[in-house]
């Protein structure tokens, strides 16, 4: 790995937070690393952005696959690179010294995101395809 720097501030040097490390509907077969009461429903890439960025932490996604995720949706496609240390050495926030402190920090504030505290579940997107369903039905007509 001749290629990676040693400075812990360039961006290759960034750890990976994929949205399958916090998924409570993985198991840790399929690539979910913290335990399943700790880890979040379905967790997408902006969302683990926007928590850290609002943490104060240097992020920026890419647009990559975890291995062991087989749905290739939009949704579940993505990683967020994270800054753990400074060009000295030393960590950005004192807080964050592990992936997992990382990882545990996002599983816990993403229930708290706006965006997931307005929905009521995901019963009401089944109901909008079966009406959509029915307006399709109407255009043949």
């Amino acid at each position: 790995m001749a290629h990676l720097t040693q400075n812990p501030a360039d961006k290759e040097r960034f750890i990976c937070v994929y949205p399958i490390y916090i998924n409570s509907k993985k198991t840790l077969a399929e690539g979910r690393r913290i335990p399943t009461e700790k880890a979040v429903e379905n967790p997408s890439c902006a969302e683990i952005r926007d928590v850290l960025t609002a943490a104060g932490m240097n992020v920026y996604m890419e647009n990559k696959m975890h291995p062991r995720e087989w749905n290739r949706d939009v949704q579940f496609r993505g990683r967020v690179r994270v800054q753990m240390k400074q060009a000295d050495g030393s960590f950005c926030q004192e807080k964050f010294t592990s992936r997992k402190d990382v990882m545990f920090y996002v599983a816990e504030m993403i229930p708290k995101l706006k965006t997931r505290t307005q929905k009521g579940g995901g019963s009401d997107t089944s109901s909008q395809q079966g009406e959509g369903g029915k307006k399709s039905k109407k255009k043949k007509k």
